[in-house]
């Protein structure tokens, strides 16, 4: 209803939430990564550290060695497959920023708004990855579950439990040993991942404990010995860089992440990285994240085509999804489609660990 008033239409202001990527970004996904089949299977050959054994006398002959086996792990990948209607009469509604004066264009309205819906899919399942990444960096095990609090999924890597120890003393409690039990999960991530580890991932808590602790402050703080400093800077998918530090052997990278989901069980937004988690890994450290298609007997009909693209594999993107768009035999309803079978996959499962600084939310 149009009265004597004049109005200005300004542009319009869409509030995005947008899925940060900063730990899934550990694991690699090159094109061999992208696939089709049911399972995916990886072949794991490891060597250790060993020395050659002097011979006494050369007419001993040769000191044998075998060709070490390989072990086979095989995997079937969690699906992923989100879906939305758009209906009719809703093009007939404005779309926000139009110009509420002008007729409705109900197939660019249905381009607008499938694309948009798509955007929305995507991004739920971007967040599922990252959410499976920070599992598998934080226990080696896989736990999906709906919002009932039902285990959909599950996977158990079998990583050794000395990768995941808990702090003898809760940190921030009297006689903790922050720099102690850092060095000491450090120690067996070389030994037994024959990496040196060179990153860390503070929890929220777990970085407010460890840079008000007096011992990490006074190597911070040393002006004749350079071991260490602090200097936050943001590199971006919610991932803050907070400076480097020396403890023993190691020069370590210092990392806090700001990435939160809405869980599914209780509906509250929550951080990926436990609070009082510290996570341990090292540039060599190989994490696999796999990509598999949503089989289709037919593409998607042609009348659906104009509204949304085929599978969109993007290798330096991180993602790969099959996209689907179908009308109702009424012609009334276009309905949208995105999917995909993503795994995080430790691959390197000794050549990184997490700490529990025993710090939970109060």
């Amino acid at each position: 209803m149009s009265d004597a008033l004049t109005k200005k239409m300004l542009p319009m202001y869409l509030q995005e939430a947008s899925a940060t990527m900063f730990l899934s970004g550990f694991f690699q996904s090159p094109a061999v990564n992208f696939h089709t089949s049911e399972t995916v299977e990886i072949d794991i050959m490891r060597n250790e550290e060993d020395v050659a054994i002097v011979v006494t006398d050369l007419t001993t002959g040769n000191r044998a060695n075998a060709d070490d086996l390989y072990t086979n792990k095989r995997f079937k990948p969690p699906i992923y497959q989100e879906e939305a209607p758009l209906q009719a009469y809703d093009l007939m509604k404005r779309e926000a920023g139009q110009d509420p004066f002008q007729s409705p264009n109900y197939q660019a309205n249905a381009v607008v708004r499938a694309f948009r819906i798509f955007q929305r899919l995507e991004m739920k399942i971007r967040r599922a990855i990252e959410l499976q990444a920070v599992q598998v960096l934080q226990t080696g095990q896989l736990t999906l579950r709906n919002q009932d609090g039902v285990a959909l999924y599950t996977v158990d890597f079998a990583p050794k439990a000395t990768h995941f120890p808990t702090a003898g003393t809760t940190w921030g409690d009297t006689g903790d040993d922050k720099i102690g039990d850092l060095e000491a999960l450090a120690k067996v991530v070389r030994t037994d991942g024959l990496v040196t580890p060179n990153r860390l991932v503070f929890g929220l808590k777990a970085w407010s404990e460890f840079i008000d602790d007096e011992s990490v402050q006074n190597r911070l703080d040393n002006r004749r010995m350079s071991l260490g400093e602090v200097a936050p800077e943001t590199r971006g998918q919610g991932g803050t860089f907070q400076g480097y530090i020396w403890l023993g052997n190691y020069r370590f990278e210092m990392w806090t992440y700001d990435g939160y989901y809405k869980s599914p069980e209780t509906g509250a937004s929550t951080p990926y990285v436990d609070t009082g988690s510290v996570i341990m890994l090292s540039t060599q450290t190989r994490l696999d994240l796999t990509f598999g298609a949503i089989p289709l007997i037919v593409p998607p009909e042609g009348r659906a085509l104009p509204f949304l693209p085929p599978r969109l594999p993007n290798e330096r993107g991180g993602m790969d999804l099959t996209t689907n768009s179908w009308v109702t035999p009424n012609g009334q309803t276009l309905m949208v489609m995105a999917g995909t079978r993503p795994m995080t996959i430790p691959t390197a499962i000794d050549a990184y660990g997490c700490l529990d600084t025993g710090l939970v939310d109060a």
